[in-house]
């Protein structure tokens, strides 16, 4: 079901970014920082424009999603529970022995994954063939391909961007979480990296910058992707690294770091708001109370 008031799909992304930040924590490993970037971008694809069904998680019409920047898999298992994909129960087994949750997604064993990731620069030439065939076979399936900054350091990227412009890959819509940061610091020191704009138009896509935690403009612009015609096209999305947790945002060292207990507690808090505060000190007070009793 296509959901299209903006209010509920912000709901969404922030239940995405509750669910991220409890994976995290509860496997004491992970990626919070580029997962919450890309929540708001989740929720517009998985609930507003992908041509998806649950049900039917292997359907060969449906449009396919390509989390290239694989180490992000807590944003996209936190979608796909939220979606109806598995219980979200599931998503408490992150990175456990035995889970099919991985630290990096599995597409042979966790339904709604259309691409294992993990190594980076990788995504996009899956994307790309994926974009192919749906043309040769006529599908009609749209392809999302979601890249981090850092990534487009490695060349596959380029060399993938080229192919898609050659092809005329309209069926293709790449998504950049530009958060300006990587693990090592900002993505222009680095490696250099600056214009992106001017790069992907120069590789021949059509570019469309957005405000990567708008939803109304995000919906815009993945409606502008699905008219153009001849072209592949970017959504160069402007993100903040660890939206929604106000000691996470903007910091290169979230990159890879789960929160310790009072961490969790804060972002918690910050994520669930003022009502869920104070509920929780009712529940201390109640504990108090009954231990004191007892």
């Amino acid at each position: 079901m296509k959901i299209t008031d903006i209010k509920a799909l912000e709901k969404i992304a922030n239940n995405i970014r509750i669910d991220i930040i409890n994976q995290v924590y509860e496997a004491n490993s992970g990626h919070p920082g580029g997962a919450l970037s890309s929540a708001d971008i989740l929720s517009v694809l998985y609930f507003n424009q992908m041509n998806i069904n649950e049900k039917e998680p292997n359907s060969p019409t449906r449009d396919r999603f390509i989390l290239s920047k694989g180490h992000c898999s807590p944003a996209l298992y936190a979608t796909l529970a939220e979606k109806g994909y598995f219980e979200k129960e599931k998503l408490n087994t992150f990175r456990k022995m035995g889970s099919n949750l991985q630290g990096h997604p599995d597409m042979k064993n966790i339904p709604g994954v259309d691409m294992s990731t993990g190594s980076l620069g990788q995504g996009l030439s899956v994307a790309v063939g994926m974009a192919i065939a749906s043309k040769m076979d006529r599908e009609g399936c749209r392809i999302y391909c979601l890249l981090g900054d850092g990534e487009i350091d490695e060349g596959q990227i380029w060399e993938a961007s080229m192919a898609a412009s050659k092809n005329k890959l309209d069926n293709l819509c790449v998504i950049l979480d530009n958060n300006g940061l990587q693990i090592d610091g900002k993505i222009e020191e680095v490696a250099g990296l600056t214009n992106i704009e001017g790069k992907f138009a120069n590789f021949g896509f059509k570019v469309i910058n957005v405000d990567g935690h708008n939803i109304s403009n995000l919906i815009d612009a993945f409606d502008t992707a699905k008219q153009t015609k001849g072209v592949p096209t970017i959504i160069i999305a402007k993100t903040i690294k660890g939206k929604g947790v106000s000691f996470m945002e903007g910091k290169a060292e979230w990159h890879g770091k789960a929160p310790k207990a009072e961490e969790y507690e804060k972002a918690i808090e910050e994520l669930k708001g003022r009502e869920w505060v104070i509920w929780k000190k009712k529940q201390k007070l109640l504990h108090v109370k009954v231990m004191a009793k007892s």
